[in-house]
C-alpha cells in the first residue's frame, strides 16, 4: 500500500473507502470478522495482516486456543486442497511415464 498511496493515492483512497463501507454494512460480528482475516492472511501470506488480525481477533475476545485451532484449520484445509490439486494435475502418472503426456515447460 505504501507505493500506492505515494504513486496511486486515489486507488489507495477507495481501498480506505470500502474497508469504511464493509464495516459499516459487516453482518457478522468482530470476533468471527478477525477469524477470517486471520486465515485469510495465514493463506495469503501477509505477515502484517496476520499479526493485525491475530491481534484484533484476541481483543474482539478470541483465545490463544481458538487462534490455534484457526491455524490448524488453516493448515488443514491447505493440505486437502493441495492434495487434490496434486492428484488431479499426476491423476495419469502412467501415461506421463509413458512419456504419452507432455509438458510445455520442458523447452
Amino acid at each position: 500500500m505504501r507505493m500506492l498511496a505515494e504513486f496511486f493515492p486515489e486507488f489507495a483512497e477507495l481501498l480506505d473507502a470500502m474497508d469504511d463501507l464493509y464495516r459499516e454494512q459487516r453482518m457478522i460480528d468482530e470476533k468471527t470478522y478477525q477469524f477470517i482475516c486471520f486465515a485469510l492472511s495465514i493463506k495469503g501470506r501477509s505477515k502484517p495482516c496476520v499479526l493485525k488480525h491475530f491481534k484484533g481477533a484476541l481483543e474482539a475476545g478470541a483465545t490463544v486456543k481458538e487462534m490455534a485451532y484457526i491455524l490448524a484449520l488453516v493448515m488443514r484445509e491447505a493440505a486437502g486442497a493441495d492434495d487434490c490439486w496434486t492428484h488431479d494435475v499426476v491423476g495419469d502418472w502412467k501415461e506421463i511415464l509413458a512419456g504419452n503426456i507432455s509438458c510445455d515447460c520442458q523447452k
